[in-house]
C-alpha cells in the first residue's frame, strides 16, 4: 500500500455523554436489513466493563490484531496466509450469536390487538432469529451503559488483568467514562491483510479503510 495521506479523526471523550446518536445512525445505514440485527458498526461502550462482543479485547482469545517475529516482522496473530487460508470454512475465533446477543423487538402489535381487561397489556420481546416470544432478555450491546450490572460481571473487563479489581471497584463509585467504537482506519490495520478475497484496502489519497462489496465473499476474517 503506498498512501500518500492518512486522514485523522479524534473523539473527544471529555465531551461524549453516550447519547448513541453515532450508533442509531449507523445502524439505520449499515446494519438494518434482515440478518444482521444483531450488528453494531459503531457503538458506545461504558467502561469498565467487558464490552460488544464480549470481552472483544482479549486478544488472547480471539486471535486479532498483529504479532511480531523473532526475525522482527509482523504476521497477523490469526496466522499467516496460508494458515487463514487452512480454517476460511471453519474459523475458531469468530464471536458467536452469544457473544453478540440475540436480537430482539417488542410486540408492539399487541397493544392494539389486545382484548379489554383489568390490566394494561404489555409489549412483550420477540427474538428476530427464531420470532418466538422472550422469557428473559441476557445481554445487549449496551447491557452495562452508566455501569449497569454488578461489577463482579464488569471487572471481567480484560484491562483489569493484573490490576487489584477490589479496590478499582471502589474507584469506579466516582469514575467512569465512555468508549465510542468504531473503525478507526488504522495506518497498518490487521483487517486488510487478513482478508482471503482481498476486498478491504486503503485508499491511497487519504488512508480511508474501504470494502469493495464486489469482491467481499463474507469470510469475516477480518472480524
Amino acid at each position: 500500500m503506498k498512501i500518500r495521506a492518512q486522514i485523522g479523526m479524534v473523539l473527544n471523550l471529555d465531551k461524549c455523554i453516550g447519547c448513541h446518536t453515532c450508533s442509531v445512525t449507523c445502524k439505520n445505514v449499515w446494519t438494518s436489513r434482515e440478518g444482521v440485527e444483531y450488528a453494531w458498526f459503531n457503538n458506545v461502550e461504558t467502561k469498565p466493563g467487558i464490552g460488544y462482543p464480549k470481552d472483544w479485547e482479549n486478544q488472547k482469545r480471539w486471535n486479532g490484531g498483529w504479532r511480531r517475529k523473532k526475525n522482527g516482522r509482523i504476521e497477523p496473530r490469526m496466522g499467516a496466509k496460508w494458515r487463514i487460508l487452512a480454517k476460511i470454512f471453519a474459523n475458531p475465533d469468530l464471536p458467536e450469536i452469544d457473544d453478540y446477543y440475540e436480537p430482539f423487538d417488542f410486540d408492539y402489535a399487541h397493544l392494539q390487538t389486545a382484548p379489554e381487561m383489568k390490566a394494561f397489556p404489555t409489549a412483550r420481546p420477540r427474538s428476530k432469529i427464531t420470532g418466538e416470544r422472550m422469557e428473559k432478555i441476557e445481554w445487549g450491546p449496551n447491557w452495562e451503559e452508566i455501569l449497569g450490572g454488578e461489577f463482579e460481571n464488569r471487572s471481567a473487563d480484560y484491562n483489569f488483568e493484573g490490576v487489584e479489581k477490589a479496590i478499582y471497584g471502589a474507584f469506579e463509585e466516582t469514575f467512569m467514562m465512555y468508549l465510542p467504537r468504531l473503525c478507526e482506519h488504522c495506518l497498518n490495520p490487521t483487517c486488510v491483510a487478513a482478508c482471503p478475497s482481498g476486498a478491504i484496502y486503503k485508499r491511497e489519497e487519504d488512508g480511508i479503510v474501504l470494502i469493495d462489496q464486489d469482491k467481499c465473499r463474507g469470510w469475516r476474517m477480518c472480524v
